[in-house]
């Protein structure tokens, strides 16, 4: 994608624990995928390979999106807002975002009934 600007990353304001989260949103509709944690090394290889990179609070590991399930995220966009401590990703998602498969990890509603699904499951 790009080489990473000189100071971006420096000028970020990552957690106690070296971390910030990621948004990913549908570049197309601007629907809300997910959301995931990247820690500064996440973050450098997601701008320079294009294919979105978190970093695992439970596996204590580096995670590009889609290696295992085929489910990938192209950033189109990275954009860092007014407190450099969170970051807005316009993606491309192939697949489902959300680990349960569907398309989005926000696919409950909030209702008087309880939680509502919203969306159907891409994958059983």
């Amino acid at each position: 994608m790009i080489s990473v600007p000189a100071g971006l990353i420096e000028g970020l304001k990552f957690d106690d624990n070296g971390l910030i989260p990621a948004i990913a949103q549908d570049a197309d509709n601007g629907d809300v995928l997910m959301m995931a944690w990247m820690n500064a090394e996440s973050l450098r290889r997601t701008l320079e390979t294009g294919r979105a990179t978190y970093w695992s609070r439970s596996r204590q590991s580096f995670w590009v999106k889609g290696e295992t399930s085929g489910h990938t995220q192209e950033v189109v966009r990275l954009s860092v807002d007014c407190d450099q401590d969170c970051l807005l990703m316009q993606i491309r998602q192939v697949g489902a975002a959300c680990h349960e498969n569907f398309r989005s990890c926000f696919y409950r509603d909030v209702t008087e009934e309880g939680l509502t699904e919203n969306q159907v499951r891409l994958v059983d």
